[in-house]
């Protein structure tokens, strides 16, 4: 199936910017079906596939195929040259500056909130942004738009710095996508538009209502609007089927996973999806990889063996065959959100509603997803009728939302202690895949679920001795680069991380989040 092609062509969405509202026309999906598109992304014209896709055309797709046509096959044509002349670097540098490492690292993280910052922003023609109209932070590095998991972690560090003002922003703006798209997309990119990430939006809400609960019925058409594209098919549904996000199982029980529309190769990550699905026996099992590729990018998750099918082989990913625990606590955490919204609006009979869907789920998590003989929370294959092998700390989601008993809480920490604590932290596998989500990295989403799902069930030690052994890691790179990194090799700490699709990034808005949580919360306990 192409890629849908929007109306006229072009991809409409509208922008709300100085209380005005506005007709923003951004790029022509149908670039990516050009031929010049898939030369120059196949051809390597830049080592990173994502790069190609943030210039901007300097003509309408349809003048610029013409062109390369008319021009390709002549003896001295050049593939660089072309891009050169045909489209314009108009990307939102970082500011150039130089760590002063005499400062502390928390020092570092607060002078970098400005630096990160980006918007509101202006329309650019052709561009692939989707903009946004108030302030937000961006991740850093090759990450120059706002991504939707990211920015919980992001926004939390922001409150406890101080910056309630940059938190609710960065909230209104996924409000503003939610009313204009019907979702938040993966990142702010019309090649993201296609799915989601994990939904962490009502935690976002919860996070800038602290402080007044009222504020959190001003989200409850945004709330609903969120749920309704996780769970809008659930009415279509048959025992054992999917459709779209939404599983029903024989048992009757309606759970999550990650999908995405669309089974082409991702335009960010062209090159690499054509040369991994290159191997399949035909085009029907190519789509199959490409849409369970895109859906491990919907996860947050991309990639890891965590998706696997079979053990060791990344071509085996199906993550749309799979309802990961993480995402249905979730979703248990969205329904709770909008029973409280409903209650603050007095609305009874809506809250109770949203309760009960909310409690359905939490039964369907505690029976489904728990594995008695290891003791952990692992994900469910619902293709192949069964818990997956895969222990990852996805597992931690449940302690998060205070899901898990006594007894699981106590043997999941158990479990992370013995087997995924390492110097530098909580690894956030035990396989050692080359995928990024893998063994040896650590990532600072994930030693947040972990540490404050302990904290739930009264493991304070546990929690303590994770924070400690992630933050000095945090300065070690700090003091020896100057930067604060997307993910760290937990287990060799002389080493930076790798694996994945592109370089290891710095900046970094999720990393720098939970650096300034963890210092509050240990500073808390030593109180």
């Amino acid at each position: 199936m192409k890629m849908k092609k929007w109306s006229i062509g072009l991809l409409v969405v509208l922008f709300l910017l100085s209380c005005k509202q506005k007709e923003v026309v951004s790029a022509d999906i149908a670039l990516y079906e050009t031929q010049f598109f898939k030369d120059i992304q196949l051809q390597a014209i830049f080592k990173d596939s994502k790069t190609f896709v943030d210039l901007v055309p300097k003509e309408h797709a349809s003048v610029l195929e013409s062109k390369y046509l008319s021009e390709k096959d002549k003896p001295e044509f050049d593939l660089a040259q072309f891009v050169a002349d045909n489209f314009e670097d108009k990307s939102m540098k970082a500011l150039e500056f130089k760590t002063d490492t005499t400062k502390t690292m928390y020092e570092h993280i607060t002078s970098m909130w400005d630096k990160l910052t980006r918007g509101p922003d202006s329309l650019i023609p052709n561009s692939t942004r989707i903009p946004l109209p108030h302030k937000y932070v961006v991740p850093g590095g090759r990450f120059q738009e706002i991504y939707y998991w990211d920015s919980y972690f992001t926004l939390e560090g922001l409150v406890v710095d101080g910056r309630e003002d940059l938190a609710k922003n960065m909230v209104d703006n996924f409000s503003f996508l939610i009313d204009s798209i019907g979702f938040i997309p993966n990142g702010t990119r019309d090649y993201y538009r296609s799915r989601s990430q994990p939904p962490f939006y009502a935690l976002m809400v919860d996070a800038v209502s602290r402080n007044d609960s009222t504020v959190l019925a001003n989200y409850l058409p945004q709330l609903l609007k969120e749920y309704n594209f996780w769970m809008g098919s659930e009415g279509e549904l048959q025992p054992n089927k999917a459709n779209r996000h939404v599983v029903q199982l024989g048992s009757g029980a309606v759970l999550n996973r990650y999908w995405d529309k669309e089974n082409t190769p991702r335009p960010e990550a062209y090159k690499e999806d054509i040369h991994l699905a290159s191997g399949a026996a035909n085009d029907s099992l190519q789509k199959t990889l490409y849409n369970h590729l895109r859906s491990g990018a919907a996860s947050g998750w991309d990639f890891s063996s965590r998706w696997f099918g079979t053990k060791g082989e990344f071509n085996s990913t199906e993550t749309a065959n799979i309802l990961p625990v993480d995402l249905n606590c979730l979703l248990f955490f969205l329904e709770n959100t909008i029973s409280k919204a409903y209650d603050l609006k007095g609305n009874q009979e809506e809250s109770d509603a949203f309760a009960q869907k909310a409690n359905q789920r939490k039964e369907a998590i505690e029976s489904l997803f728990w594995n008695e003989e290891n003791g952990f929370f692992h994900d469910y294959n619902f293709s192949k009728g069964g818990l997956t092998n895969e222990l990852s700390l996805a597992a931690a989601f449940p302690l998060y939302f205070e899901l898990a008993s006594a007894e699981q809480a106590n043997r999941v920490k158990d479990v992370l202690m013995e087997k995924f604590l390492k110097d530098g932290g909580l690894v956030t596998t035990l396989e050692h895949s080359g995928q990024q989500w893998d063994a040896p990295n650590g990532w600072a989403p994930l030693q947040w679920i972990a540490v404050k799902g302990l904290l739930n069930y009264g493991h304070e030690e546990e929690a303590k001795e994770i924070m400690t052994r992630w933050l000095a890691l945090n300065e070690r790179v700090y003091k020896n680069t100057g930067k604060m990194m997307e993910k760290y090799n937990v287990e060799d700490l002389s080493l930076l991380s790798g694996g994945g699709e592109y370089e290891t990034q710095d900046g970094f808005g999720w990393t720098n989040g939970v650096a300034l949580g963890f210092k509050q919360m240990l500073d808390d306990m030593e109180d």
